[in-house]
C-alpha cells in the first residue's frame, strides 16, 4: 500500500495539471456560448457513436437468434405458399383438389452441420433425426431451391444426399411465358454429371418444346418428394443433337451449397398411401 501511495505522490503534478485542464474547459464552456454549443455537440456525437457501437455489438451477438427466428417465420410462410400453390395449380384445369392433399406438405427447419460439394457423391449432415420426425426418403430444400433427399438418420442427425449426387435425379419442369400461353408442359429429369458443382443436366425434354436460355426450371408435380414449383435453377445452355429427339440442357443451380446454413425438410404426409397404390399397380 505504501508503494501505491508513493507512486501517486510522484505523479501528483500530472493530476494537478489534469484537474486544472478540466476546470479550464468548464469555465470556457460556461462563459462562452460558442464553446458551450461546441462542447455540447462534441459530447453528443461521442455518446451517439458509443451507443451505436454498443448496439452493433448487441446485434452481432444476437445474430444467431435473429436468423433462427427468420427461418421459423419463413417455414410458416412456405407452408402457406405451398398450400396456396396446390390449389391454384389445379384451378385452371377445373379440378378442385381435396383439402388434405393441398395441405399434405409440412416443413421442419434444420441446421447444416457439415457437407461436401466437390466429390462424385456429395452429402450434407443436418442436426435433426428420427426423434424429430425425420426418415429416409424425405426431400430437403432451402430458401434458394432444391437441396436433396434424406438418405439415413439416427436419433439426432440425418445425412442428406444432395442434387450433386450421382444416384439422385429430380423430376423437373421448364417454365416460360410461351409455354404458359400455349398451355404446353415441358418436363425433364435433372441429374448431376459430376463435373461442375453449380451445373446439372436436364434430359428427356422434347426438342420441339419452345424453350430458351434463361428459362426457369422448377420441380414438377410428378414426384412425391418435393412440392411442385420449387426452384431448381435456370437454363444456361441448350444443345441440339442431330437425329436426337431431346435437347441437351445445362441448368445452373439456384442453390449455392458453399453457403448453405439452414434447410427445410419436406414431410409429405400422404407419401405412404401414394407408395402403396403405386406398388399395387406395379405388382398387377
Amino acid at each position: 500500500m505504501s508503494q501505491l501511495f508513493g507512486i501517486l505522490y510522484r505523479i501528483r503534478h500530472f493530476f494537478m495539471f489534469l484537474l486544472l485542464q478540466i476546470a479550464c474547459f468548464y469555465l470556457i464552456s460556461k462563459n462562452s456560448s460558442y464553446w458551450d454549443v461546441t462542447f455540447f455537440n462534441s459530447t453528443n456525437n461521442a455518446v451517439a457513436k458509443t451507443m451505436a457501437v454498443s448496439q452493433s455489438v448487441k446485434e452481432f451477438i444476437n445474430l444467431g437468434n435473429i436468423n433462427e427466428q427468420l427461418v421459423l417465420e419463413n417455414k410458416k410462410l412456405r407452408e402457406d405458399l405451398t398450400k396456396q400453390l396446390e390449389y391454384n395449380s389445379l384451378a385452371n384445369t377445373g379440378y378442385k383438389p381435396d383439402s388434405n392433399k393441398a395441405q399434405r406438405y409440412q416443413y421442419l427447419v434444420a441446421k447444416v452441420i457439415s457437407g461436401t460439394q466437390n466429390l462424385t457423391d456429395n452429402y450434407i449432415t443436418i442436426d435433426k433425426g428420427t426423434k424429430h420426425g425425420l426418415k429416409p426418403g424425405m426431400g430437403v430444400i432451402c430458401p434458394q431451391g432444391v437441396v436433396g433427399q434424406v438418405m439415413s438418420c439416427n436419433e439426432e442427425y440425418s445425412r442428406v444426399s444432395t442434387v450433386l449426387h450421382s444416384s439422385l435425379s429430380v423430376s423437373a419442369e421448364i417454365l416460360n411465358n410461351r409455354l404458359r400461353k400455349e398451355k404446353i408442359t415441358a418436363l425433364g429429369i435433372g441429374s448431376w454429371p459430376g463435373v461442375n458443382s453449380r451445373i446439372i443436366k436436364l434430359s428427356t425434354v422434347d426438342r420441339f418444346k419452345p424453350i430458351s436460355k434463361g428459362d426457369s426450371v422448377v420441380t414438377s408435380a410428378q414426384n412425391s418428394i418435393f412440392p411442385a414449383n420449387i426452384m431448381i435453377g435456370r437454363i444456361s445452355k441448350i444443345n441440339t443433337v442431330p437425329n436426337d429427339a431431346f435437347f441437351e440442357i445445362n441448368v445452373r443451380l439456384s442453390t449455392d451449397f458453399s453457403s448453405l446454413m439452414y434447410v427445410y425438410v419436406v414431410n409429405n404426409k400422404l407419401v405412404d398411401k401414394q407408395s402403396q397404390v403405386e406398388e399395387i399397380t406395379v405388382e398387377k
